[in-house]
C-alpha cells in the first residue's frame, strides 16, 4: 500500500522552540538556526522524516507571528459580510498589499498553513497566556486546517502547563501534546504523532508507519551503541603489555594509560557520530587509570581450557599447568626439568599465543594489563554517556558533562562484577587491537561471538530506568 505524504506546518510565536522541535524530531542539529534572539527564522524552511529513504512527513519551519493582534484586527476589517467564510477572508488577505508589507511574516505563516495538512502550534509553556497567543489561536482556527498545540519546555520548573491546558480547552483545542525539545522522549514523540492521527484519519497508515519506524530506530540505535561499547571493553580487557622486569614497569604503565585513553576517545567519537552530535558536545576528564595488574595471568580457567584443547585433554592440561606453576616459582624438580623442554615445544606449536607468553615469562619478562577497577570505571563512563546521548535533544545547547560521575564511579559499582565474557577476553590477548604486535589471529570468530554476547548484555543498561545495570550472564 502506498502511503500518503503528510505536510506539517510548524507555527507559533517567536522564540517558542519551533526550530528546536524540528531538530529533535529529525535528529539533525544543523537544521535551521537556534537562538535566543527574536525572529531568528525569517523564511519557511523544510525538512522531512524519512522511512526507507522516502519522505513520509514533510515538516515546514515558519517565521514567528510577530503581530497577531494587528493581523486579527486587519482580518476583521476585511470581513464586510458577516456571512463570509473566514478561509476566504484569509485568502483575500494573502493576495493584498498588506501581505507583502506590514504583515509579511504572518503571511508566510498562513500560506504554509493553507498548503499543509495540519499545523503544529508550538507554545513555550513557560510563558503566561497573553492576548497575542489568543489571537494566534483565533487566526489558526479560521484557517480550516487541524491544529495540534505542542506545549514546549514542559520540563522547566517555570512551565505553566495546567494553565495552558485550561486555556486551550476553552478554545476547543483538546489534542494537546507536552514536549521538551532539549531532550529526546520517545513517549512524547509518539503522542505527537498519535494526536495528529486523531485529527487526520486519512493519514493513519502514514503515521502508524512513522511510529513503528521510530521504535525500530530506537532499538537499532541502542544495539549499535552497545556494539561500540562491547568492542571497546573487549579491546581493553584483552590488552596485554609484555615488558622486561628490570625497572621498565613505569614506562610500560604510562604507555598502557595512553593507549587505553586513546581507545576510549575513539569510542566516544564514534558514539557521538552515531547519535549525530558534534565531537565538542561532550566534555570529560581523562579516565583515571589505576595501577595495572602485573604478573602472569596465563593459567586462569579460560587459558587452561585452551591448553587442554590444544594438548589433547583435561589430564594433559592439568599436567602442563603443574609444570608451568613449578617453573614460575623456580621450583623445578629433576623430572619436571627433563619434561619442560618438550612441554614448551608442545605449547608453542599448539598454541602460538600462550606458548609465546610462557616463553617470555621464563626469559624474565612480565605482563601488564588493565585491572578490574579501571575496567568498571571505563564501562560506567561509557554507559552513562550512551544514556545521556539517548536522552539528549538535538536542539540542546549545553555540553554533556560526566565529570561528577567519574569521582564516584568506582564506589557506585563496587559490588558489580565484570561479566564472564570479559574474563574470557583476558585469556585471549589476540582479541585486542591495542597490542602493537598481534599475538594471534586478531579478529577471530571467538572475538566476534564474545562481542555479541557482551553487547546483548549491555543493552539492558539502556532501559528507561537510569539506575539499571547490566544483568548477569
Amino acid at each position: 500500500m502506498k502511503l500518503a505524504k503528510l505536510k506539517v506546518a510548524v507555527v507559533g510565536h517567536t522564540n517558542t522552540g519551533k526550530t528546536s522541535l524540528l531538530r529533535t524530531l529529525t535528529r539533525d542539529m544543523t537544521f535551521g538556526e537556534v537562538s535566543n534572539r527574536p525572529a531568528t527564522t525569517r523564511h519557511v524552511e523544510g525538512t522531512a522524516l524519512l522511512i526507507d529513504g522516502k519522505p513520509l512527513i514533510e515538516l515546514y519551519d515558519t517565521p514567528g507571528m510577530e503581530d497577531s493582534i494587528g493581523l486579527l484586527e486587519h482580518l476583521e476589517s476585511l470581513r464586510q459580510n458577516r456571512q463570509s467564510e473566514w478561509i476566504k477572508i484569509i485568502r483575500r488577505f494573502l493576495e493584498s498589499p498588506a501581505a507583502q508589507t506590514r504583515f509579511e511574516q504572518e503571511a508566510k505563516v498562513l500560506r504554509q498553513v493553507l498548503g499543509s495538512d495540519v499545523a503544529w502550534y508550538v507554545i513555550d509553556a513557560r510563558d503566561r497566556v497573553l492576548g497575542k497567543h489568543r489571537d494566534e489561536l483565533e487566526i489558526l482556527g479560521r484557517s480550516a486546517k487541524p491544529v495540534v498545540p505542542v506545549l514546549n519546555f514542559v520540563a522547566s520548573p517555570e512551565a505553566k502547563t495546567a494553565r495552558w491546558r485550561e486555556h486551550l480547552a476553552r478554545v476547543n483545542m483538546h489534542a494537546v501534546v507536552e514536549f521538551d525539545t532539549v531532550v529526546i522522549n520517545e513517549t512524547s514523540e509518539q503522542h505527537l504523532f498519535e494526536k495528529t492521527r486523531t485529527l487526520l484519519d486519512s493519514f493513519r497508515p502514514t503515521l502508524d508507519a512513522v511510529i513503528q519506524d521510530r521504535i525500530r530506530m530506537r532499538a537499532n540505535l541502542i544495539r549499535a551503541s552497545a556494539d561500540l561499547l562491547a568492542d571497546l571493553l573487549i579491546d581493553v580487557a584483552s590488552y596485554l603489555a609484555i615488558t622486561p622486569s628490570d625497572g621498565q614497569q613505569t614506562k610500560a604503565m604510562e604507555k598502557l594509560r595512553q593507549s587505553v585513553r586513546q581507545r576510549e576517545q575513539r569510542c566516544v567519537t564514534a558514539l557521538l557520530e552515531l547519535h549525530r552530535f558534534r565531537p565538542d558536545d561532550y566534555m570529560a576528564q581523562d579516565l583515571p587509570i589505576l595501577d595495572g595488574e602485573w604478573g602472569l595471568d596465563l593459567f586462569n580457567p579460560e587459558s587452561l581450557k585452551q591448553f587442554g584443547v590444544k594438548a589433547g585433554g583435561a589430564a594433559a592440561a592439568g599436567g602442563m599447568a603443574g609444570l608451568a606453576v613449578d617453573a614460575m616459582t623456580g621450583g623445578l624438580t629433576l623430572g619436571a626439568a627433563a619434561a619442560l623442554g618438550a612441554a614448551l615445544g608442545a605449547l608453542v606449536s599448539g598454541s602460538r599465543t600462550h606458548g609465546k607468553r610462557l616463553t617470555d615469562r621464563l626469559r624474565g619478562y612480565t605482563e601488564l594489563r588493565v585491572n578490574d577497577a579501571t575496567m568498571k570505571l571505563l564501562a560506567l563512563r561509557q554507559i552513562e554517556l550512551i544514556r545521556a546521548l539517548l536522552r539528549r535533544g538535538h536542539a540542546s545547547q549545553d555540553k554533556i558533562q560526566l565529570n561528577a560521575k567519574a569521582a564516584e564511579a568506582d564506589q557506585a559499582w563496587k559490588g558489580w562484577r565484570l561479566p564472564e565474557v570479559l574474563k574470557q577476553a583476558r585469556a585471549n590477548p589476540d582479541w585486542s587491537r591495542l597490542n602493537e604486535i598481534p599475538l594471534g589471529t586478531g579478529q577471530t570468530s571467538g572475538r566476534l561471538t564474545a562481542m555479541d554476547r557482551l553487547a546483548r548484555l549491555l543493552e539492558s543498561s539502556f532501559a528507561d530506568d537510569p539506575t539499571s545495570q547490566p544483568k548477569p550472564e
